[in-house]
């Protein structure tokens, strides 16, 4: 199968004003995503995953490297404009910020369809079936997003991407604003409408309980690199960079049995992105670093089926990681949960 997107060595700086010094947001970003999967993308805050998705979805220019989309450069996006209207689209991180408060939430979700020159019965069409897609009440077209709670406001924000039929939708975050609930609830929405349309998703998150649930792939950011990526069930299980690693030791599962074994503890603070220190940008903090690694930026390496590593001691950090079996543990666990919750219905308007 093909991808329908395909990012080559992206870079992204921001000028800091009043100084020559830059902001090194993305260093060399390279991924592929293919129709109807979702890649998750993992890493703490500041390691440049929103940056990413927002030159994806053409909100911020990247400073060099290329996004291609069916083969087109979005660089040259202007050019192919028509034809790429409604094929990209993106979704917030904050559902109450995104939304116009002064708009009704039927032109909210209708507003894409304005560049398509639709006429106005098929635009109402269109976005009374996304309200539908996202279970959300048709009487709440009229409404306005204060009247909405956090959930709904983030499944308009679902329906607003939706409704041009996109082939890519950037996710941003778009659970973690949500209480528990809202959160399992949006993502089998997305689980669900992921499997009737063959949506692709790039789905940015820390959450990576959630990342695991959701993604087919995981690719892995530290200081705007990709340093590991591969399928998510050999990503979590037998992660083969120490940040990965590190950075999965973190997480707490909602079951009190389940517990992630990790003998990688990274130590000190994270490199400036204005000063990136030489070699790997892991060196300093890394419990596997030899004097290689302050000199040299591990390429890329193939370690398995799509599965490729930036770490020259990628061998020895796989052998000090215990085989688990906890991610899958979780995940049968989650969907017995789903599985027991009572179907998604239609969510009421306010009163």
């Amino acid at each position: 199968m093909s991808a329908i997107l395909t990012i080559e060595n992206l870079y992204k700086r921001f000028p800091i004003a009043g100084s020559k010094q830059v902001v090194q947001a993305i260093n060399g970003v390279s991924l592929s995503i293919e129709p109807g999967e979702t890649l998750g993308l993992v890493g703490e805050s500041g390691s440049g995953k929103t940056t990413v998705g927002r030159c994806i979805a053409g909100l911020i220019e990247p400073s060099g490297g290329t996004i291609c989309f069916h083969g087109t450069d979005l660089a040259e996006r202007k050019q192919h404009r028509q034809a790429l209207l409604g094929k990209i689209q993106f979704v917030f991180q904050e559902p109450n910020e995104s939304l116009d408060p002064r708009m009704k939430i039927g032109e909210t979700i209708g507003e894409p369809l304005l560049p398509l020159k639709l006429d106005r019965e098929t635009r109402r069409r269109k976005t009374v079936d996304a309200l539908n897609l996202v279970r959300l009440d048709p009487e709440l077209l009229d409404a306005y997003p204060s009247e909405l709670a956090s959930g709904q406001q983030q499944r308009v924000g679902i329906a607003r991407a939706m409704v041009t039929g996109p082939e890519l939708v950037v996710l941003d975050e778009p659970t973690s604003a949500l209480d528990p609930t809202a959160r399992a609830e949006i993502i089998d929405l997305l689980r669900r409408i992921q499997a009737e349309r063959n949506t692709a998703y790039l789905f940015i998150s820390h959450d990576l309980s959630t990342v695991r649930f959701i993604s087919h792939r995981v690719a892995v950011m530290y200081l705007g690199m990709i340093v590991e990526q591969g399928s998510a069930e050999t990503v979590f299980n037998r992660p083969q960079h120490p940040y990965s690693s590190g950075l999965l030791s973190s997480v707490m599962l909602p079951h009190p049995h389940l517990k992630i074994e990790s003998s990688v503890s990274l130590k000190g603070e994270i490199p400036s992105p204005i000063n990136l220190p030489k070699g790997c940008f892991l060196a300093s903090r890394c419990p596997f670093v030899i004097d290689r690694c302050r000199r040299e930026m591990p390429p890329a390496e193939i370690v398995g089926e799509r599965h490729s590593v930036h770490c020259f001691r990628h061998a020895d950090v796989a052998a000090s990681v215990p085989a688990s079996d906890t991610f899958n543990v979780f995940m049968r666990e989650a969907e017995r949960i789903l599985g027991r919750a009572a179907p998604d219905s239609p969510a009421a308007p306010p009163q």
